[in-house]
């Protein structure tokens, strides 16, 4: 089980494999800061509650974990 979800969280961490259901991400820019996918280089990929999240770089991701339902409303308009 831990080589599994070890393996997971590599491939999603890169952004190459999502696990099934879950939902593509809708955006051409980062949820936190508005910049461009891949502006501030290979983009973040996470998943949160089934519904993939990137980011233009790691500090948005510390960002977006302390307030989580601030930017997630941003998707659901």
């Amino acid at each position: 089980m831990k080589t599994k979800l070890a393996i997971f969280l590599l491939l999603t961490s890169f952004g190459l494999q999502a696990a099934p259901g879950t939902k593509p991400y809708p955006l051409k820019t980062c949820l936190v800061s508005g910049n461009t996918l891949g502006s501030m280089g290979d983009p973040v990929t996470k998943v949160y509650n089934g519904q993939e999240i990137k980011f233009c770089c790691k500090p948005c991701v510390k960002k977006f974990e302390a307030n989580q339902a601030k930017y997630l409303a941003k998707l659901s308009r």
